[in-house]
């Protein structure tokens, strides 16, 4: 049974792309990261982790954060 005030959660669908021309084609006006599924985080283009491993694809910036996915603060340039 759910408690009166509990509150739902949902998140927005995300687009995901193995390539980044793709992702920048599919969003123009928006930034491309790389979404990491396995840790939960994304990472900006000049971090040392954008575009590897094989648990993650490009997505638009937007996508990511209406989805719930934080920031990735390791490798900042």
């Amino acid at each position: 049974m759910l408690s009166a005030g509990a509150t739902e959660v949902s998140a927005t669908p995300l687009t995901p792309f193995r390539d980044e021309a793709q992702a920048q084609r599919y969003c123009p006006g928006d930034k491309v990261v790389w979404l990491d599924f396995r840790k939960g985080v994304y990472y900006r283009k000049g971090q040392r982790r954008y575009g590897q491993g094989f648990d993650g694809s490009f997505v638009c910036l937007n996508e990511a954060r209406d989805s719930l996915y934080r920031r990735s603060l390791l490798g900042v340039r």
